[in-house]
């Protein structure tokens, strides 16, 4: 064999590495504006978009007690079930209550019967003392003036005659028959001023009675209204023996059962209207220098991943913390900075909320723009 077929050419692999600092040097020229591209893009879109997955959904919680002292008769709902406003929630034995309004309407109409006997003594009372005061008064009077009339000229005729039975010009037998007359013209003359006052103080007596009548209507009226406002009251009971339900909602915490006694107050269950649901986000206080009221929202629902529109309702005037049941006490020496969290109302847009139902509690995330 010869040398060259015994030693195979040597192939030169100099240039590998050439190529390869070549194609790692336009990966780097073209990759480099590109992660520069899409790390400016992720600021720009973030940089007015405040977020938070530190949000739960919140609701209106309308317990439902009751009003009256009863036994249960018969609860017609149950946990979890859907109710309008107005269906019965629970239904109280109404006997006992229907019992005294009985009682109470008897009492009224008794009132009222009290009140037309009433009537009836103010009527004659006022009758009879205008009686004694117009027609039995005006004639003592005038009959009053009508003897001082007489005694007058009976004196006018003594005085007149007493010169002439003085120059004995009349006879003593006449000048004592003026005398009589006189002295008779005076006794009727008190006989009625005396009938005059006895008719005055009868007035007078039936003008009290006309009074003690009025005062008796009036105490007759205000039981009355008492016995009305007792019926009105039972009939407000009777009334509050269907317990009915205040706002639509689904049932949620039952406590009552049929055959319990209740007292006014006990809560019986409680209803949560699920479409007057809102959002509270508790956001750093570092994110809050450019949140304000009116803001749109991004809500993403952790339950199925839909993403809803709303609005910053308003901001909490305090902390999360500082509203807890014990708030932190920093003046023990041993302070740490923490950031703190202040709750954000979030309204959902009245379209949106129709997409999904949110039951309060659930975890949703919320993106404000601050544009």
């Amino acid at each position: 064999m010869t040398e060259e077929a015994s030693n195979p050419p040597v192939t030169s692999t100099s240039g590998a590495p050439e190529a390869n600092g070549s194609r790692a040097m336009l990966a780097l020229k073209i990759g480099t504006p590109i992660v520069l591209i899409i790390a400016a893009g992720m600021w720009f879109y973030t940089r007015n978009r405040v977020s938070t997955d530190d949000a739960q959904v919140d609701g209106h919680l309308v317990p439902v007690s009751c009003r009256v002292y009863g036994t249960v008769d018969k609860v017609v709902v149950e946990d979890n079930q859907a109710v309008k406003a107005g269906d019965p929630l629970v239904v109280v034995d109404p006997r006992d209550i229907q019992a005294r309004l009985d009682q109470a309407k008897g009492a009224l109409a008794q009132a009222r019967a009290q009140v037309e006997g009433a009537k009836a003594d103010l009527e004659r009372a006022q009758v009879a003392y205008q009686q004694a005061r117009s027609s039995d008064l005006d004639t003592a009077k005038a009959r009053l003036d009508s003897k001082k009339a007489s005694l007058d000229k009976a004196m006018t005729d003594v005085q007149r005659m007493k010169p002439l039975a003085a120059r004995e010009e009349i006879s003593a037998q006449q000048f004592d028959g003026f005398k009589t007359q006189a002295e008779v013209a005076e006794g009727e003359w008190r006989e009625a001023q005396q009938k005059l006052g006895s008719l005055q103080q009868e007035a007078d007596m039936r003008k009290v009675a006309v009074g003690v009548a009025e005062a008796r209507l009036a105490s007759a009226q205000a039981q009355v209204d008492q016995a009305r406002a007792t019926q009105e009251g039972f009939d407000l009971q009777l009334g509050y023996t269907r317990i009915l339900a205040p706002v639509d909602g689904v049932v949620t915490r039952k406590f009552v059962e049929a055959g319990q006694t209740i007292q006014p107050g006990q809560g019986l269950l409680t209803l949560i209207p699920l479409h007057q649901s809102w959002v509270t986000a508790n956001f750093k206080e570092t994110q809050l220098a450019r949140m304000k009221p009116g803001q749109e929202v991004e809500i993403k629902v952790d339950m199925n991943g839909i993403v809803l529109k709303g609005h910053v309702d308003s901001i909490a005037g305090s902390t999360g913390s500082r509203m807890s049941l014990l708030p932190p006490e920093n003046a023990v020496g041993n302070f740490v900075k923490v950031v703190q969290r202040i709750p954000v109302k979030i309204r959902i847009d009245e379209e949106e909320a129709r997409k999904v139902i949110l039951r309060p509690g659930m975890n949703v995330e919320a993106t404000v723009l601050l544009q």
